[in-house]
């Protein structure tokens, strides 16, 4: 799917010659929003007239770092509140991990099969998933695979281990949830054996799945989280968060634990602030509730065999892989934009800006069904 897109509004997308469509993925998790928000452009606008990159992180004091990390602790439990801005989910990924292995001592790291971490080095080797792995070795050594929801899964966690990286919601094996008990055992078993639990929020922050954080839904409390995507509304930022204790061990031996020179940049922070403000003043988290179930009454057709997932991350599954490869190569011909799962052939991503409408979910789901219907009279499974 190779589409030209000039310009972007809110839930939609136009190309040169005024093709129209609805934005179904947000950027993959990005653009909660919508695309150029007024108050995030303006943001952008007024924090270009005051200054862009002034110098390495960590040596002056830029005013939109400390707002926002202020305004972002304010919606985090009370032990997560030291905030270090990167640039992007894979470097957050990195600097979690190295935070973990610093403050522990330790070097095993426990990640979970169809995770997806990022792509840098360190967050390759532990992706849940040897497709993307294989022409990269040696990769980072001591990782451990473990089942998500396996029941098994916390009996790998001892006191050798540094820490244990999970989403809360698998994202890109096709919007996996946990099952009750699951990342509460984790957790036990983290704090009993000394490891640190890292929870991945990159796709799942920022009300995406209906709470500001899937860390509240599931009422589980990390000892770091690392969030990227949303967190920069539509500029680029990631972030890992921990408590002082934990975080202050990259202070010395060596000083720099971690350096960053365009991560937490001011334009990037003046962003996401803005961003999140938004979210929380327009009421889009607690909204996106309802528009999850108004999808799930509106799209319906045969070849559906399922919707799971939380919020606006939902995977709609079809009963062969070759119909979501037609739906998402045929998507612009319908006005729609659709993505795939990394680790989830059967099924195919809606994760749309949370500011979209009701009337532009009916409109999406009547495209869809359309879709559908062209689909299962064109496609011929294997």
């Amino acid at each position: 799917m190779l589409l030209e897109i000039t310009r972007a509004e809110g839930v939609y997308m136009y190309g040169p010659s005024g093709e129209t469509y609805i934005d179904l993925i947000s950027g993959v998790s990005v653009s909660n929003t919508g695309h150029r928000h007024p108050a995030v452009v303006n943001a952008v606008r007024e924090q270009l007239d005051d200054y862009m990159h002034l110098m390495v992180y960590g040596e002056m004091i830029q005013s939109p770092q400390v707002k926002y990390a202020g305004y972002l602790t304010q919606f985090l439990p009370a032990s997560l509140d030291r905030v270090y801005f990167v640039n992007s989910g894979s470097e957050a990924v990195e600097g979690a991990l190295k935070l973990a292995k610093r403050f522990t001592g330790r070097s095993r790291i426990i990640s979970f099969s169809k995770a997806y971490h990022g792509s840098t080095h360190g967050a390759l080797s532990i992706q849940g998933s040897e497709t993307y792995k294989q022409g990269f070795r040696p990769l980072l050594p001591d990782t451990w695979l473990a089942g998500f929801n396996d029941p098994a899964a916390p009996g790998v966690i001892d006191n050798r281990t540094a820490c244990v990286i999970v989403e809360p919601i698998q994202g890109e094996a096709g919007v996996v949830l946990p099952e009750p008990g699951f990342l509460e055992e984790i957790r036990r078993k983290c704090t009993e054996t000394g490891a640190l639990l890292i929870f991945d929020e990159v796709q799942t922050g920022f009300g995406r799945t209906g709470t500001m954080f899937a860390l509240d839904r599931y009422k589980v409390v990390p000892d770091i989280l690392v969030l990227a995507k949303a967190l920069g509304g539509g500029m680029p930022l990631g972030a890992f968060i921990s408590s002082g204790e934990i975080m202050q061990c990259l202070a010395s031996d060596p000083s720099l634990g971690h350096i960053t020179t365009f991560g937490g940049h001011p334009v990037c922070c003046a962003a996401g602030l803005a961003a999140m403000k938004v979210l929380s003043d327009e009421n889009l988290v607690a909204a996106c509730n309802y528009k999850s179930e108004l999808f799930r009454k509106e799209l319906k057709h045969s070849l559906i065999t399922g919707i799971r997932g939380e919020g606006l991350l939902l995977a709609v599954t079809l009963p062969d892989p070759a119909f979501v490869s037609y739906m998402i190569s045929k998507a612009p011909d319908f006005g729609l934009i659709l993505d795939y799962f990394l680790f989830c052939n059967d099924s195919f991503r809606i994760a749309p800006p949370l500011v979209i409408t009701e009337d532009e979910i009916r409109l999406a789901c009547s495209k869809l069904e359309r879709l559908l219907d062209q689909a299962a009279q064109n496609v011929k499974p294997a």
